[in-house]
């Protein structure tokens, strides 16, 4: 097996993802999709959610005990406010960004122009108002912002990681590094526990990052054999706006963060970032790729550690700059196929609304289409007719998703490197060994 692990991880990941596509589209139009569904959901799908559970298990320990250790390893709370300081204004300023994207490639392909809303069907349509009935959202900006800061304090700390509340364990652990930092002397038997749980956890996430290949195969050969290419027929000039769109917000706002304003190369960056961004686009979870976001930020790009075990968690829970994006996309579409017509102040609170609604989301699949309920009422969309499009988007939602996932996670990745550099925890060395000039 050496041959094996002498490949590149992400080598192996990209290989995993393409083979897994090629065997799902290959069962779906050889066997036709019923019959490929069937073989997909028996043989594919287990072993891409034993994948799922196996990384869903290390992220409540991963952000609990890296954090706490990277909090420690700054040595003065001071460092701390800095360093959060920097890294939210750099995820609220990309995500702000990402919703104009969003709304500029809306407005120029016209995703919804003359999209019939009725073909959604009446089960989807029962879903989807299911499931908006359990996940209701703050209606207006300012009720959105008071739900996010009310949300970040745990009243129970050991029920939110029990219950895998990410913002409520990033808050509770900075406060507790804070706690150990001022206690001294006293602190450091307890520092000690912790920064060796912490590399405990460390080396069992590269344990199970080795079977990323295998779990990528399974999730990409189930979805593509459950749902095929039918969304590029169905949805093709939405599915062309979000890539797009989130490609554009990729290439040039990360990209002038990294060139423009860190003076580093590009290559490199997306070299070091591309495990992460190929795990991010099969699972369609920030918070399932997170291990693998840290371990690309530390091995990769040279991150240290106080900030990718601060940055990154808190990125994987506030900055969902694909999410923003699409909310602008899915405002316009739905607004275009109503036949709606949009303002000035209109795009401006769509923007605000994207931003906040983004926060603290959930990173797990297709949670960002039932969060587009509180956009489009911006739009004056009515309940009945916010059902509707979440209906006729919901099934095929995945492989947006996954294009959504991928931006959140470069964009986590590229404020980390940015704050590293700012804060003296860069190691160029590192980062510049992938690149090939």
């Amino acid at each position: 097996m050496k041959w094996w692990f002498g490949i590149d991880l992400w080598q192996r990941v990209i290989a995993g993802l393409v083979l897994g596509a090629i065997v799902g589209l290959g069962l779906r139009y050889g066997m036709g999709a019923e019959a490929a569904g069937e073989v997909v959901r028996t043989w594919a799908k287990p072993f891409g959610d034993a994948f799922i559970s196996l990384i869903k298990m290390l992220v409540v320990p991963l952000i609990f005990t890296t954090l706490l250790s990277g909090v420690l390893a700054m040595g003065d709370p001071k460092k701390l406010g800095s360093l959060g300081g920097r890294a939210l204004m750099m995820y609220m300023g990309t995500t702000l960004v990402a919703v104009s994207f969003g709304l500029l490639m809306g407005t120029i392909i016209q995703p919804g122009a003359g999209f019939d809303l009725s073909i959604a069907s009446a089960a989807d349509i029962a879903e989807a108002k299911a499931r908006l009935d359990a996940n209701p959202q703050p209606g207006s900006v300012g009720e959105q912002l008071m739900h996010t800061l009310l949300s970040i304090i745990p009243t129970n700390p050991v029920a939110a990681l029990a219950n895998g509340d990410v913002l409520q364990i990033i808050f509770f652990s900075i406060m507790l590094g804070i706690g150990i930092l001022m206690c001294g002397e006293a602190g450091k038997p307890l520092a000690n526990v912790i920064n060796s749980a912490a590399e405990a956890v460390m080396k069992l996430t590269l344990i199970v990052m080795e079977t990323a290949p295998f779990g990528v195969f399974a999730l990409m050969a189930w979805v593509l054999g459950e749902r095929g290419l039918d969304i590029l027929i169905f949805l093709g000039k939405l599915t062309l706006t979000h890539y797009i769109a989130c490609g554009l917000h990729i290439l040039i706002t990360y990209g002038l963060i990294i060139r423009g304003g860190l003076r580093l190369p590009l290559l490199p960056f997306f070299r070091g970032a591309v495990d992460a961004q190929a795990l991010a686009f099969s699972t369609s979870s920030s918070n399932a790729t997170l291990p693998m976001t840290i371990a690309c930020a530390t091995k990769n790009l040279g991150i240290g550690k106080p900030v990718a075990s601060s940055v990154l968690p808190l990125g994987a829970t506030i900055n969902m700059d694909g999410t923003a994006l699409y909310q602008g996309v899915i405002a316009l579409f739905a607004a275009q196929a109503m036949g709606t017509p949009m303002t000035a102040s209109m795009y401006v609170t769509i923007i605000l609304m994207a931003t906040l609604v983004s926060i603290g989301t959930a990173g797990i699949p297709s949670v960002s289409l039932f969060l587009a309920a509180t956009t489009l009422s911006v739009i004056g969309a009515t309940p009945e007719q916010i059902v509707v499009v979440i209906a006729v988007l919901f099934p095929f939602d995945r492989i947006l998703d996954m294009m959504r996932t991928v931006t959140n996670v470069t964009g986590d990745l590229t404020v980390a490197t940015a704050v590293a550099k700012w804060e003296g925890e860069f190691d160029e060395e590192v980062f510049r060994a992938r690149d090939p000039v």
